[in-house]
């Protein structure tokens, strides 16, 4: 083995989840479902019936479904707000060779939750990390949207200010890939208004209550969905699934900025000469003019003056 054979070798650490253990416990990702409860797997109930705690999100949640179940082990909370005091006892208790289940509301751990701390920690300190998948409401809406599913993107909840929100979705302008939001059915109006300023035109679907007797799907332009929302205000939290950008819209882009690039270099009179060398006339190359440059006929015309006059001084 060479020198650098070691040095890559020592900073790789390789986890092999199912090799026993003597002293170490395994923390345990366990999906639960995102609305009916029959979408819990086997290996999820055999799971948290096994394990000696059950970390969740909100205990009062995650009561229903282990009493639905049968299972009564331990449970104790850990989120957002506790996160920092529970999260080092839970890796003392792992460490020590208790294996704990961590559960969200609903879907999979660790995602827009505060579970990928504790996965960070557990890792650093060597303890297995274990997926018990599951239920999914990104991916469930992702595959109703009729959006396009070989390259997506998910991004979470968008920021609530107008500031916030520009900029991340400045962040995604380029993003070819489908686009999956989060947000809750009191922000979304607004979430949407911001978005269709920008976006428009672009096909988009929102689901709601995934898996549940109301589940719904409304496809359609990012506008007419914006409209669909103002006139009928959703209930529960909603999936956002929305068309990237796409090739033809990228190129022509790309075809507009080397356009601009090029005018940019040219004068006013120039760039008249150029549309008239293409046979059109004085005022339609003027006209062409101003909407290349995003002003008035009028501007070029004046412009044009100002030139005429300065030469004949």
């Amino acid at each position: 083995m060479t020198l650098n054979e070691t040095n890559l070798s020592a900073k790789v650490a390789v986890q092999r989840s199912f090799t026993p253990r003597d002293k170490l416990g395994t923390l345990y990702l366990v999906a639960t479902p995102i609305g009916n409860l029959e979408d819990m797997t086997f290996r999820a109930i055999r799971t948290l019936r096994e394990v000696q705690l059950i970390a969740a999100e909100d205990t009062r949640q995650t009561r229903k479904l282990l009493t639905h179940y049968e299972i009564q082990n331990r449970l104790v909370s850990y989120h957002e707000h506790n996160k920092e005091a529970s999260g080092p006892e839970m890796i003392r208790l792992l460490a020590e060779g208790h294996n704990i289940a961590l559960v969200s509301d609903a879907g999979i751990p660790a995602i827009s939750d505060p579970g990928a701390e504790l996965v960070r920690d557990a890792v650093a300190e060597g303890i297995a990390v274990v997926p018990i998948p599951g239920a999914n409401a990104a991916l469930s809406a992702l595959i109703i949207s009729g959006l396009p599913t070989d390259r997506f993107l998910f991004v979470g909840f968008p920021p609530r200010d107008r500031k916030g929100l520009n900029k991340f979705l400045d962040g995604l302008e380029n993003e070819s890939g489908t686009l999956l939001f989060y947000e809750s059915p009191h922000r979304i109006k607004k979430t949407l208004t911001i978005v269709a300023e920008r976006w428009g035109d672009r096909s988009m679907a929102i689901v709601r209550e995934l898996t549940k007797r109301h589940e719904e799907a409304v496809r359609g332009t990012v506008q007419a969905c914006l409209s669909h929302v103002e006139e009928f205000p959703p209930l529960g939290e909603c999936c956002i699934v929305m068309q990237g950008l796409s090739e033809a819209k990228r190129t022509a882009d790309d075809e507009a900025e080397a356009a601009s690039a090029w005018w940019s270099a040219l004068t006013l009179g120039q760039h008249v000469k150029h549309y008239e060398s293409l046979k059109l006339k004085p005022k339609e190359a003027m006209k062409s003019v101003a909407m290349d440059r995003g002003i008035s006929r009028r501007d070029v015309y004046q412009a044009l003056l100002d030139v005429e006059d300065e030469t004949e001084n």
